[in-house]
């Protein structure tokens, strides 16, 4: 089974083309969602979490999303603490889903794939690609976000130029090339 990452910063539209993939008969495990899931369900996770951040993180057993967000997101050190509490959790979710999966390929998308190391132990990384403009107002459609907040999102990630640079394939969704030839091609190099 081919292992194959798909990442790219925020806006760039990893979860449309997964899902063109996953159209395709190709499974996909969306990190993301699961490290979401963790946070709400996983009982030794919400504690430790309580631990490295404070009893506020979670109140009557809820999550306080945008307190957590303030916290990490102003601070890398703290982000990078909570990243050592989740990803390991995130990797061995992914290995047993991938031991239940019958297909010849699996892709694992995540948006911090570098960033966390979990493009380790994969068998090639696809980086979805798009203009910095295009990626703004896709963000603002989808939630509203101002210039200003997405902005600052995307000057926190690596840079798209560097996750292009480390990543074995290129798609660029930029509305104006085709994507399927470009998924289509992928697909054809790996198998």
């Amino acid at each position: 089974m081919k292992k194959i990452g798909l990442t790219g910063g925020i806006g760039v539209g990893k979860t449309y083309v997964s899902k063109i993939f996953q159209q395709m008969g190709i499974p996909i495990f969306n990190a993301d969602e699961q490290a979401k899931k963790c946070m709400v369900e996983d009982a030794n996770l919400k504690v430790a979490v309580q631990l490295a951040f404070g009893e506020k993180m979670y109140l009557k057993g809820v999550l306080q999303k945008e307190a957590l967000a303030k916290i990490v997101f102003n601070n890398t050190e703290a982000l990078a603490k909570l990243n050592a509490l989740v990803h390991p959790i995130i990797k061995r979710k992914f290995e047993n889903w991938c031991t239940v999966q019958s297909t010849s390929m699996v892709i694992k998308e995540a948006a911090i794939l570098f960033e966390s190391n979990a493009y380790l132990g994969l068998d090639a990384v696809i980086c979805v690609s798009a203009p910095e403009k295009l990626r703004i107002e896709r963000v603002q459609k989808r939630d509203g976000s101002s210039v200003e907040q997405i902005e600052s999102r995307i000057s926190k990630q690596m840079p798209q130029a560097k996750k292009e640079e480390l990543a074995d394939f290129l798609i660029v969704n930029d509305e104006g090339q085709l994507l399927l030839p470009q998924i289509l091609a992928i697909i054809t190099e790996i198998e």
